[in-house]
C-alpha cells in the first residue's frame, strides 16, 4: 500500500526527533504570531482561494522541477495572487525539506506544511518553522481521538490543522475529531488515481457545516473551469500543485488559472 510506504519513510525522521527530545534538544516553537491560514481562506472571494503548492516531484509524476528554488516559487506565487502556499516537505518521494517553509516565509503568505504527519513530535517540529498550518490525513491516522489530539496540539502553537479526506467514511472520522478545515483529495493515496467528480460530489452531498467548516478541493485541478466547479460544489479554496509547477513558470501558470 502506498500510504504504508509513506509511513515507513517517516520513521527515520521520527526516530531523530525522539532522540532530540530525549536530550532536551527538540527545536523550540517559532516565536511571534503566525499568519492565519484559516482566516485567509474565510475572506470573501469571487472564486475559490488558491493554495499554490511548491512541489519538486511526486510518486505519480516523478521529477517535476527538482531544482526549482522555494524562494522563487514563493515570490512568483505571491505576485500572481495566491492566497496561501502549500509546501511539500517530504524528502524521499517529493524531494522536499522542512527548511523550505522558512525559506518561503518572506513572501508573507500563510504556509501549509504538506507531509505525512502522524506523531506529536512531527507537530512540534512543524511549530519550530514558519508554518501557519499542517496537514493531517485521515487514512494515515484513522483514529478520531488521535486526529483530535494532533489538531489541538497544532492549535496550541498557533497553527491550523487541515484534515484530509477521500470519501464519506473519512469525512465522518474528520468531523468526529472536530476538524475545522476539511480537504477533499481527488487522488486516492493508495492507488494514486484521480477522480475529480467524486471529490465534487462529496462536497455537494455532505458540506453542511456552514461557516463552521472550511472546505478545500485538492488534486487534478488545472483549468479555470475546475475552479468554477469547485466553487459551485461549495469549496472555499483549491489546492493546486503539479499543473502550476510542471513547466517551470509557476507564477505565470497561476495567473492563467486565475484569469476569467
Amino acid at each position: 500500500m502506498q500510504l504504508e510506504q509513506f509511513r515507513q519513510a517517516k520513521q527515520k525522521e521520527i526516530h531523530t526527533l525522539r532522540q532530540l527530545e530525549n536530550i532536551g534538544m527538540l527545536p523550540a516553537p517559532r516565536a511571534g504570531r503566525r499568519a492565519s491560514f484559516a482566516e485567509t481562506l474565510k475572506k470573501p472571494s469571487a472564486k475559490p482561494h488558491v493554495i499554490a503548492e511548491f512541489k519538486r516531484a511526486s510518486p505519480s509524476r516523478g521529477d517535476i522541477q527538482p531544482d526549482f528554488q522555494p524562494e522563487e516559487a514563493a515570490r512568483q506565487y505571491a505576485e500572481a495572487g495566491a492566497a496561501c502556499l502549500s509546501v511539500l516537505t517530504e524528502e524521499r518521494f517529493f524531494r522536499g525539506s522542512l527548511d523550505c517553509l522558512n525559506r518561503m516565509a518572506a513572501a508573507g503568505l500563510p504556509l501549509l506544511r504538506k507531509d505525512f504527519l502522524f506523531d506529536p513530535l512531527q507537530v512540534a517540529a512543524t511549530a519550530a518553522t514558519a508554518a501557519s498550518a499542517l496537514l493531517l490525513i485521515v487514512r494515515l491516522t484513522p483514529d478520531a481521538a488521535l486526529l483530535r489530539s494532533l489538531r489541538e496540539q497544532a492549535e496550541t502553537y498557533g497553527m491550523d490543522a487541515v484534515v484530509e479526506v477521500f470519501d464519506e467514511g473519512d469525512l465522518a472520522l474528520a468531523r468526529e475529531s472536530g476538524a475545522k478545515i476539511v480537504q477533499v483529495n481527488a487522488r486516492d493515496l493508495d492507488t494514486l488515481s484521480v477522480d475529480r467528480s467524486r471529490c465534487l460530489q462529496l462536497a455537494e452531498r455532505f458540506r453542511y457545516g456552514g461557516n463552521e467548516e472550511i472546505w478545500i478541493a485538492a488534486s487534478g485541478i488545472s483549468a479555470c473551469e475546475h475552479l468554477r466547479q469547485a466553487s459551485d460544489a461549495g469549496f472555499q479554496a483549491v489546492l493546486v500543485g503539479t499543473s502550476l509547477m510542471k513547466d517551470g513558470k509557476p507564477g505565470l501558470a497561476l495567473s492563467r488559472l486565475l484569469a476569467d
